[in-house]
């Protein structure tokens, strides 16, 4: 398997939901957590860290000096690198990827899975995050969400972060744009849940699978822009080539989740493509648990699994 990910449980007293984006829209994610670093590791530590890292900067020979340096870490899994990014401490972040470059230290993972390089797609900034990447930072790591750092691009639509990652990660662009996370959704979806119109066409043209389906219900993008009655990302699905024509695992096509919603902009256009003989609904036990509203608060929209009576 291409995409490495390990299932963490531990959890965290570090909310980053909250957040407002540098630029764009960005919804609520409630997996993007991190930690202030405060509790973890005294601020006049992590200064004094930080200035050492001066003093010996203009003598780049003496790597094994910092190797204190680099195994620093807080009760929270975090390096000095995550906190320096956490914190926006650029120029310090900068200076410990120079002297990692291809250095496992990169690619620590914090108590959440969480590398440096998912950290600075949450924090937006896409500067680091091409340093990281090109320093020898694993792009294939997912946290315990299952998402990479591309995933969390995709879900809080950030363009910067999104070419910055599709640009330096060539050889492993197809893996990561199709893997999905823990919920079952790949970048498409979580494009298409959140209504990020130019990733998703970014990232066909990367060549994600328009009809790829999501592993809870077997809803493909198309299906998911009906749930959200988003006629403008319905529009550029079928623009773009999506099959109005595939079911989902309950036996449904886009078109039939039509019924009971309100959109009739969204229902002419899937009607005059959806072959004749799939306009009329299955008939199906499931009918009510597979055409019912969902709630849309995060990426997991869709829960069909249940477990006891």
């Amino acid at each position: 398997m291409d995409v490495h990910r390990v299932s963490h449980h531990n959890q965290m007293d570090y909310n980053f939901d909250n957040v407002e984006p540098k630029q764009g829209k960005m919804l609520p994610c409630q997996e993007d957590r991190f930690d202030s670093g405060l509790d973890s590791l005294k601020e006049d530590e992590l200064v004094s860290d930080f200035e050492d890292m001066n003093v010996k900067n203009n003598n780049e020979d003496l790597t094994q000096e910092y190797e204190p340096w680099r195994t620093a870490v807080t009760e929270d899994g975090d390096t000095l690198l995550h906190l320096a990014i956490i914190h926006e401490a650029t120029d310090h972040a900068l200076q410990m990827i120079k002297l990692s470059h291809n250095h496992p230290f990169l690619n620590v993972q914090n108590h959440q899975r969480q590398t440096a390089l998912h950290l600075a797609v949450i924090t937006e900034q896409p500067q680091l995050v091409e340093r990281l990447l090109k320093a020898g930072c694993d792009p294939r790591l997912s946290d315990d969400s299952g998402n990479t750092a591309l995933h969390i691009a995709c879900k809080r639509g950030s363009l910067a972060c999104f070419g910055v990652i599709t640009q330096n990660s060539q050889h492993h662009l197809a893996s990561i744009v199709s893997f999905p996370n823990y919920n079952g959704h790949n970048c498409l979806h979580l494009a298409s849940i959140n209504g990020y119109i130019s990733l998703v066409e970014n990232l066909v043209q990367l060549g994600a699978d328009i009809n790829a389906q999501e592993q809870c219900s077997g809803r493909t993008s198309l299906h998911l822009a009906v749930d959200l009655q988003n006629p403008t990302l319905v529009r550029c699905l079928l623009e773009l080539g999506a099959d109005v024509n595939c079911f989902n695992y309950g036996g449904f096509t886009p078109y039939h989740l039509t019924y009971g919603r309100q959109n009739e902009d969204i229902r002419c256009q899937l009607f005059e493509k959806t072959a004749q003989e799939l306009r009329e609904l299955p008939e199906s036990e499931s009918d009510e648990s597979d055409m019912e509203d969902v709630d849309l608060s995060d990426d997991e929209l869709y829960d069909d699994i249940k477990f006891g009576k």
